[in-house]
């Protein structure tokens, strides 16, 4: 595509989501080492960068493979050449089983699930297609999103699925999203799920199942994963960027953030605030994670600043406590509380060395909903 590449980034037009090329490797690196330290696979869920390229800087450094959630990313995902691709969403409908075959066509799939319709489902369209699946049992350790509970519901739901043409059970997958934070709650609630992971394992291998996946994490949990018994592979996401939130709870400082979003003031008319060129459908209305201050994001540039209120162009940055002044025409640095979602609203990010543009990459996943 054409690219402003070797542009410095004062010149990008602004709202531009700008990635720290150098904090970004870092990043990567120290997941793939923690990774190889501890003996645990990796396959990275992608619906943070949604971009194929960056995706094959995961496999590269070492990664099994490729999460994604839907079916679109898995088909976007395959231009990266990824060896495996877990689909970590139960799939529902014929038409999207359909185009998940042709997917498994083209590289090994599996798919985490949680009721045996899903898997009825899937093990038709694979016994159709000729292909097998491979398959994850999903456990609700404690967030109650999907998977069923621990003991005979899990048990019931991995018999179900051995018996099931065409699919090939891998093992078990679980999200403790529950634990926000690693403080003294948070390391407690770490030593309760250690320990509910430990009877799950055991009454598994009591009923014969020896499940070769244990799939597991979250980003505040990530770097503790080795603490988990049976615990042999992560789906670090955020990890690649970091965000606000991510720094909030503690599993990543500020200097580890790659990616800010750079907009422009357009208004200072008001006396203590000023207006930016960026509102929800730059920075999405996530909240932030902790605290009970309403901000939309960290401005660099100002951390004294609270980017207070969005509509959809226009965001609001209170500056009564900062010490920075700004005019209409400044550029403005602000990391956001969520970037998966900010990623989501851009086309276009722009990966910076210093203050050259040095990749420019079209954000491919972004959309892919179905």
């Amino acid at each position: 595509m054409t690219a402003p590449i070797g542009l410095r980034v004062s010149d990008l037009d602004t709202p531009a989501i700008v990635i720290d090329l150098e904090i970004m490797e870092r990043n990567l690196r120290k997941l793939a080492d923690y990774g190889r330290e501890h003996d645990l696979r990796v396959r990275p869920h992608t619906k943070t960068h949604k971009i194929p390229a960056l995706a094959r800087k995961q496999i590269d450094l070492g990664a099994a493979g490729l999460t994604v959630a839907k079916v679109g990313e898995a088909e976007v995902m395959l231009s990266a050449g990824p060896p495996e691709l877990l689909v970590a969403y139960p799939i529902v409908g014929r038409k999207k089983l359909n185009r998940l075959m042709e997917v498994a066509r083209k590289t090994s799939v599996t798919v985490s699930l949680d009721s045996l319709f899903v898997a009825r489902q899937l093990s038709d369209a694979a016994r159709e297609a000729q292909i097998e699946i491979g398959i994850l049992a999903e456990v609700d350790v404690g967030l109650g999103r999907v998977g069923v509970a621990p003991g005979e519901a899990l048990l019931q739901l991995i018999q179900g699925i051995d018996r099931l043409p065409r699919l090939r059970f891998e093992g078990i997958a679980f999200y403790p999203g529950m634990i926000r934070s690693l403080d003294e709650e948070g390391e407690e609630a770490l030593k309760r799920l250690a320990q509910m992971l430990e009877g799950i394992l055991r009454d598994l291998r009591r009923a014969g199942f020896q499940p070769k996946i244990v799939s597991g994490g979250s980003t505040p949990t990530l770097f503790h994963s080795h603490e988990l018994p049976g615990l042999n592979e992560i789906r670090p996401g955020t990890y690649i960027f970091n965000d606000r939130n991510t720094v909030l709870a503690g599993a990543a400082s500020l200097e580890e953030c790659a990616a800010s979003i750079h907009v422009t003031v357009v208004s200072t008319s008001k006396p203590g605030q000023m207006i930016i060129d960026g509102g929800s459908k730059t920075f999405s209305s996530d909240r932030q994670a902790a605290g009970s201050e309403v901000s939309f994001g960290h401005v660099l540039d100002a951390p004294e600043a609270v980017f207070t209120k969005m509509n959809e162009e226009h965001g609001f940055v209170e500056l009564r406590r900062a010490t920075a002044q700004f005019s209409v025409g400044d550029r403005v640095r602000i990391i956001p509380n969520h970037i998966c979602v900010a990623m989501n609203l851009h086309e276009t990010v722009y990966g910076v060395r210093g203050d050259v543009v040095e990749q420019v990459w079209r954000v491919e996943g972004r959309g892919k909903l179905q």
